[in-house]
């Protein structure tokens, strides 16, 4: 008689147990608890068995998940990283170089965001657009595709979240490559003649380039972006026969030393 009495004791206290909310901590821990209000910043919830009158209150930035008595569950995100706070920020911008008809391509460059603090962006040029100041005539394309990092607040407060999702200061690892081809002059020098000719050098570079920028967005439709970056390059264009070797249209490579440096200056209409 006591075993029976006993087992519909655990047996009813393990349906009290089942019966309950759970909250699931971000540091692992659990809470089986009453969930009695969920806020815009916090859950208010009950212990029964510990503290029948008194009102828990816990930060929904502390929580994980909750998983309530008939089985449903609710996952909590942190409101910075919410995807549903940026549900009205325009995610893409197509961008201009403005001054990239001046120094002989034209270019255009196309960002993403994949999520707050993160975006993607590609860049397209087409070499031989533009004015010429070496006279030159060159011809060619460079790509360049990069990963944004864009910085968050350096302290956080409860309900904070990016301006948009495209805005801030930001560092972007990128690669770039480029092949084009222009007119090299050539001389040749013998006792008693000099003659000289024109031919088409063939050129390729590559680079790898940190860039650190700030790009801010107005009306959650224009941007304007400005970066700076070094890194390292090749190019098989050496100092010989070219007024400025190192510059490879869209970035430079210097031929030697194989470092590699850029600047851009982009605006862009965002949708």
């Amino acid at each position: 008689m006591k075993k029976l009495f006993l087992g519909f004791i655990v047996f009813f206290t393990a349906i009290n147990i089942w019966g309950q909310d759970i909250i699931y901590k971000k540091n692992n821990q659990t809470i089986n608890c009453k969930i009695i209000e969920i806020g815009l910043v916090e859950v208010k919830y009950l212990i029964p068995e510990k503290y029948k009158d008194v009102v828990m209150v816990i930060a929904k930035d502390d929580i994980s998940k909750i998983k309530y008595e008939n089985g449903e569950e609710q996952s909590f995100v942190n409101e910075m990283y919410d995807k549903n706070s940026y549900a009205d920020n325009k995610l893409n911008a197509i961008k201009f170089h403005v001054f990239s008809p001046l120094y002989t391509y034209l270019a255009v460059s196309y960002e993403r965001s994949l999520k707050a603090g993160r975006s993607i962006e590609g860049t397209l040029g087409i070499i031989g657009i533009g004015y010429d100041p070496l006279n030159v005539n060159p011809g060619g394309a460079f790509a360049k595709f990069g990963y944004k990092f864009i910085k968050s607040p350096d302290f956080y407060l409860r309900g904070m979240r990016y301006a948009h999702l495209l805005k801030g200061t930001y560092f972007k690892p990128e690669i770039a490559l480029s092949t084009y081809s222009f007119n090299q002059n050539r001389y040749d020098y013998t006792y008693n003649s000099f003659n000289s000719y024109t031919v088409r050098q063939n050129t390729f570079s590559g680079a790898l380039i940190l860039n650190v920028g700030k790009q801010w967005v107005f009306d959650n439709r224009f941007a304007v972006d400005f970066s700076v970056g070094l890194g390292y390059g090749i190019t098989n264009l050496k100092n010989s026969g070219f007024l400025d070797s190192s510059y490879q249209y869209g970035f430079s490579v210097e031929p030697n030393s194989g470092l590699a440096w850029t600047s851009n200056f982009k605006v862009a209409y965002l949708f």
